[in-house]
């Protein structure tokens, strides 16, 4: 039987051969390093069978669904040992922070220091085992029957809101779980990894994309984790961390109450910066720096508002106006302008009327046109006093070049991104960047005139300027604001889904909306969006927003 697999050409194999057979014969003693396949734009267990002519891209960790798989096994993994090491506790996988996954006890118990050096030599023992990892496909009654005996409350909760005829689960070793996307064939493919202390929990570092199948530094981000925190504690007091408990709010009639709930949270922290900025009279320059649809044009809208309510008034200044001339903008490695580079800002001319304006001089704003590619007077003259902070917005907010003649005294930074309280179940997290690219999609085609196809195809670049230009930043920010609504998805959900039902199985980005359509289904749908604010952040996305927000 002849297959073709990218980067090698023709392959043949044996009749019944398994696309991890195929890749024994190709890759030799490095096959581990191939965590699933890609076949006919969607991504394969590596048990599935070979079929003749098939095309095949193996995946390593390199790739955005071979770090997933890496994730997601590696997660399993520890899991089944702390299910040995902690009988009596449940594993919950939180969120990423910095380079690793933080992990906890769901019943409230710490885990010390020794405790994660036991956690660490099961772990070791389980990946040592090469235990087989079996993806099936079984009838909703027996699904949930298993689940029951292993003790998953979470996914029997979440099951009885969802109408399921069949549940997807994975068997380790005589242990069944269900996760949300794929994992790798046997538990020996995530050998390299560590634990890291970090109470009450523990940080699970692995490779990822950039560091070449080797072990990333980890830097600790304390300002991220005192926010994860206060929304995860938020969401325990609410009974809302997993989709379940959203799901039942839905179906009984109570999701106005959760909305009203969620909206009065934002209002409150919006104030409450407002206020911080306020009481220090020596804060004229607010810079909000965010990800890619992290609503940081409607915060910063309503924080304006709030700031007025203090006595202020405000005035915004748009980065994207110092813009230097297109034949001045710097090139990326494919020869693009790039315009998210920090260089493609004329920094000194932005710095200088920042200075002016502090002064108490009058400053004409320049105003960037995206047509010509030039920089040009816009005849707008402005001129502030105390009573006039000035909102930057932008993605290179907190980068200390942006505003480099301004003293840090004068200066107040804040950074905005949706972070989520809200995980599947215990054992399946909710991306960031997910929440933030379905976002994106649904404001992408109704205000950008920008299909999902677009979307998807800009979103590389996007991910990778977030990356080089805001990530490493976020910690410099004077406090984290968490924009994420833990209703949203549920209302952008059939926003979202008819976008997401245009990619057909021909297009490169089948395999990432196959992906999406599936997390999006284990969400009941909020149909009705009028206890929706015309402030609230989601408005920004969905529409009937009452802000300049567009």
């Amino acid at each position: 039987m002849k297959v073709y697999v990218d980067g090698i050409g023709e392959v043949h194999t044996e009749e019944g051969s398994t696309l991890e057979e195929v890749s024994k014969q190709i890759y030799g003693k490095n096959y581990k390093d191939y965590l699933g396949a890609r076949v006919n734009n969607q991504v394969y267990h590596l048990r599935e069978k070979a079929v003749e002519d098939m095309y095949i891209k193996f995946l390593d960790i390199s790739t955005q669904d071979g770090y997933r798989i890496y994730t997601r096994t590696i997660s399993a993994v520890f899991i089944m040992a702390c299910r040995e090491i902690f009988p009596e506790g449940t594993a919950k996988i939180e969120h990423f922070l910095g380079e690793g996954l933080y992990a906890e006890l769901e019943d409230g118990h710490s885990i010390s220091f020794g405790e994660i050096k036991r956690l660490k030599s099961r772990m070791e023992e389980i990946i040592q085992m090469d235990l087989p990892i079996i993806r099936e496909k079984l009838p909703y009654e027996e699904a949930m029957d298993l689940f029951e005996k292993f003790g998953h409350k979470d996914k029997l909760r979440l099951y009885n809101t969802l109408d399921r005829e069949e549940i997807q689960t994975y068997n380790i070793d005589g242990y069944i779980d269900g996760f949300y996307g794929y994992l790798a064939p046997s538990t020996s493919y995530v050998e390299v990894f560590d634990l890291i202390y970090y109470y009450p929990g523990v940080i699970i570092l692995f490779p990822n994309e950039y560091s070449d199948n080797k072990l990333p530094e980890f830097k600790e981000q304390k300002k991220l984790a005192k926010v994860f925190k206060q929304a995860n504690d938020w969401a325990d007091i609410l009974d809302l961390g997993y989709v379940s408990s959203l799901n039942e709010k839905i179906l009984s009639g109570d999701i106005n109450e959760v909305i009203r709930v969620s909206e009065a949270l934002h209002e409150k922290k919006i104030a409450e910066i407002a206020d911080m900025i306020c009481k220090d009279d020596e804060i004229n320059i607010i810079l909000i720096s965010g990800p890619s649809s992290s609503g940081k044009t409607t915060f910063a809208g309503r924080l304006g508002v709030h700031l007025k309510v203090n006595g202020k008034r405000p005035i915004a200044i748009s980065v994207d106006d110092y813009f230097v001339d297109r034949d001045r903008t710097p090139l990326d490695e494919k020869g693009e302008p790039d315009f998210e580079a920090l260089e493609a800002i004329n920094l000194e001319a932005f710095n200088e009327d920042l200075v002016k304006l502090l002064e108490g001089e009058e400053v004409e704003l320049p105003k960037y046109n995206f047509i010509t590619g030039k920089s040009e007077r816009s005849g707008e003259k402005i001129q502030v006093d105390k009573d006039h902070p000035i909102i930057v917005e932008g993605i290179h907010g907190l980068n200390p070049k942006l505003a480099s003649y301004i003293p840090e005294k004068n200066k107040f930074k804040i950074y905005i991104s949706a972070l989520t309280q809200l995980n599947i179940d215990a054992h399946n997290r909710i991306s960031t960047r997910d929440i933030r690219l379905i976002r994106r999609m649904v404001r992408d085609n109704k205000y950008r005139g920008n299909d999902v196809f677009r979307t998807f195809e800009l979103w590389e670049g996007v991910v990778k300027g977030e990356d080089l230009h805001i990530f490493p930043y976020q910690e410099n920010a004077d406090i984290m604001f968490d924009s994420a609504l833990v209703y949203e998805l549920s209302v952008l959900k059939k926003h979202a889904v008819p976008l997401l039902k245009e990619v057909e199985k021909d297009s490169i980005y089948y395999s990432e909306a196959k992906r999406l359509l599936k997390f999006l289904n284990y969400f009941r749908s909020i149909e009705d969006e009028e206890a929706i604010p015309s402030n609230s952040i989601l408005r920004e996305f969905i529409g009937g927003t009452g802000l300049n927000a567009h």
